[in-house]
């Protein structure tokens, strides 16, 4: 489809070329224009831009110093915590590649990744969970180097030492020695250092994303500097605000994700805007955030703004300063969406990225017009095709859902060692390699895309095919479901019969039996569910987004 002939509804228009730049050197030039400029505010700390640049230029000496040399990786073991941002740019600053590690996870976890990408050199922090998988993983596998930074050391001086005195069992016993270095020994180290940095290309090797493994074993997604430097201009193009510098964007979303690595980090610092920061996602934490700094953005997964919703502080929260929430990572419900937007006066719009395209494809308008249901216009310099569902190597029929395929400068390389992978995920049409996402799409008149279901995720029942995302959103038009999930459970008659899952609000007393009789008088004959279960809870990723390949694991193991 050529998108460029359709209308465009973001600030920026669609031909816009953007610069292929080192992320290291994106950095610097912020640093260098507005160098006392907040970057991140830390639990009641303020870094500017230049303090937290001195940081990654010294960890950066540092690295080579211990014999990190271009190209080699560097893992990050972190939660949402200052030293994250350091050490990102920093190992890139040294021509090292990241490699994202969520904090969850755990020691066989780690330490197949860690293998699979060949880390030599390891950043975690001081808390006794963390701490504690990566010194197992550090003994037991061909990591070399575990960097610990401090928790305490990146407070406020007062909680700083609160936490020392008071709270030290929040602080793991860090077996400094061979193989374990302080973080300020290895900023110290570079600080001595005369030894000159590599210079980067732009098209080099940045980032391995560790795709979530909906299709199986995790992959690592290669991104270059342009990926990832291009795709924070196409998230910055979509703000129709005015001076961006001036944003202060909500931090909840967990930097390992390539969801905030570029929608919250890399966007931020392209623009020079800042981030008030959470460790992790604590609903009270984060509105007291939002009112102290004034935050006027924030991207999230569904999940964190019902958690939002259901929160009693929420209605006494000054939210004023919020010019537009950004839903992506899942599918967003329509009536959450009504529901917050009714409760906070602020706009929720949903968009859509994944791993495999550094973080963001699409979004709706943050003002103007929008289209509820859909997962917005694409960003600038992005091409769509629609793919036949059976037959990638055939275009989709005129006016018919196809799997979506994307065509763009934020469009990943391939995969770390999986050659064979990539085959299957990159298709040639029209003289391009094509992404398929996996992802049953619509497009309108407009250009404005809608999800249908993802292909893996189709329900077979009796010859019929059956998208379980358009069962469950019949399910959460009624006002007792919070959340729902539908899967394909095994039926001798049928092959699959779909079943749905679902967590009900408070107060709520509905029963399965009357959900499933509702749902069924609602939907198509082929559509209709074997059952309906009642849950305290749903399986959630490590964003907290609807696991629904966890949730058929479950119940089908």
């Amino acid at each position: 489809m050529d998108v460029s002939k359709l209308p465009n509804y973001h600030p920026v228009p669609w031909d816009t070329r953007f610069e292929a730049i080192a992320l290291p050197d994106m950095f610097a030039r912020t640093a260098t224009a507005t160098p006392d400029a907040p970057l991140l505010h830390f639990l009641g700390r303020t870094y500017p831009y230049s303090a937290l640049h001195e940081q990654a230029r010294r960890f950066a000496l540092g690295l080579i110093a211990r014999g990190i040399a271009p190209g080699d990786r560097v893992g990050l073991f972190l939660p949402n915590v200052p030293s994250y941002v350091a050490a990102y740019y920093g190992a890139m600053l040294a021509g090292a590649v990241v490699v994202n590690f969520s904090p969850l996870y755990s020691v066989d976890e780690l330490s197949t990744q860690v293998a699979d990408s060949g880390t030599r050199l390891l950043v975690t922090v001081d808390v006794p969970e963390l701490y504690g998988t990566a010194e197992k993983v550090l003994q037991a596998s061909q990591l070399e180097t575990l960097v610990v930074s401090s928790l305490s050391g990146m407070l406020p001086k007062l909680k700083g030492l609160a936490l020392k005195l008071f709270a030290r069992s929040k602080i793991a016993k860090v077996a400094y020695g061979d193989g374990v270095v302080a973080w300020d020994d290895l900023l110290s180290q570079g600080a001595a250092s005369k030894a000159a940095l590599p210079p980067l290309d732009p098209q080099g090797l940045a980032l391995l994303q560790y795709t979530g493994g909906t299709t199986g074993t995790p992959k690592g997604a290669m991104l270059t500097h342009a990926n990832l430097s291009i795709n924070a201009q196409q998230t910055a193009g979509l703000n129709p605000f005015g001076d961006p510098a001036g944003e202060v964007f909500m931090g909840a979303l967990p930097f390992f994700h390539v969801f905030a690595n570029t929608a919250l980090l890399n966007h931020a610092v392209v623009t020079g805007a800042s981030i008030a920061m959470v460790p992790r996602f604590d609903t009270k934490q984060v509105l007291q955030t939002i009112e102290k700094y004034g935050a006027t953005g924030f991207p999230g997964v569904p999940t964190m703004f019902q958690a939002l919703l259901d929160h009693p502080d929420l209605a006494k929260t000054d939210l004023s300063t919020l010019k537009v929430c950004i839903s992506g990572g899942a599918p967003l419900p329509g009536p959450l969406r009504e529901k917050f937007e009714a409760a906070t006066g602020v706009r929720l719009v949903e968009g859509y990225g994944l791993t495999e395209s550094s973080g963001v494809v699409s979004a709706n308008p943050y003002e103007g017009k929008r289209k509820p249901g859909t997962i917005g216009q694409v960003v600038m310099g992005t091409e769509v095709l629609l793919l036949d569902k059976e037959n990638p190597e055939v275009i989709a029929p005129a006016g018919e859902p196809g799997e979506l395929a994307l065509h763009g400068p934020q469009i990943m390389q391939g995969y770390w060692n999986r050659p064979d992978a990539a085959k299957d995920v990159f298709v040639e049409h029209f003289g391009k390699r094509w992404l398929r996402t996996g992802d049953v799409a619509t497009v309108d008149e407009e250009g404005f895309l809608a999800i249908v279901d993802r292909i893996k995720d189709m329900i077979a029942v009796g010859g019929f095919k059956v998208f379980p995302s358009q069962v469950e959103d019949v399910l959460l038009e009624h006002e007792a479901v919070k959340e729902a999930l539908v899967i394909g459970v095994p039926d001798e008659y049928l092959g699959e019969c779909p079943k749905a899952y679902v967590t009900l609000n408070a107060g709520e007393g509905a029963t399965g039996d009357a959900l499933r009789e509702w749902l069924n008088a609602r939907i198509g004959k082929h559509e209709r569910v074997c059952d309906v279960v009642i849950r305290e809870d749903l399986p959630k990723t490590m964003i907290g987004k609807l696991d629904r390949k966890a949730l058929r694991a479950e119940v089908l193991d």
